[in-house]
């Protein structure tokens, strides 16, 4: 059983980009398919497929490389855990560096990327930090 599915899901993710996966399983769940709805809006992943594996649903997430086989993604953060949640207002939206990366905000019209919360002058919960 895994007590943090958003950080399992970015763990995963941060080992499939490492060792140069073209395809990545997770277990699915409503709010594991809106990270990675946000993630391949932005670009950082190719496509998120649902799928059965052993009778239980699975999300295989298509990963993304640049030119010469970089990663998109060069790194991520979970920032929000369940020993420390962290809520901001619309005024404290943290800037991934300098604004090259993107947080992904859980609000009360559901999950959105810093700029999209910022735009919508809606505050929450900062799950993570993609760069």
């Amino acid at each position: 059983m895994v007590t943090d599915p958003i950080s399992d899901l970015l763990v995963r993710l941060q080992n499939g980009f490492r060792r140069r996966h073209d395809v990545v399983s997770v277990p699915a769940s409503r709010l594991k398919r809106e990270v990675l709805r946000i993630l391949q809006n932005e670009g950082y992943i190719q496509g998120v497929q649902a799928d059965v594996a052993d009778g239980h649903p699975v999300l295989k997430v298509q990963l993304r490389y640049v030119a010469e086989g970089q990663p998109m993604v060069t790194g991520m953060q979970r920032v929000s855990k369940p020993g420390r949640r962290v809520y901001v207002g619309i005024k404290d939206i943290p800037r991934v560096k300098n604004g090259i990366g993107m947080a992904i905000l859980s609000t009360s019209k559901g999950l959105m990327t810093d700029q999209d919360s910022r735009r919508a002058g809606l505050g929450g919960e900062v799950l993570c930090s993609v760069w």
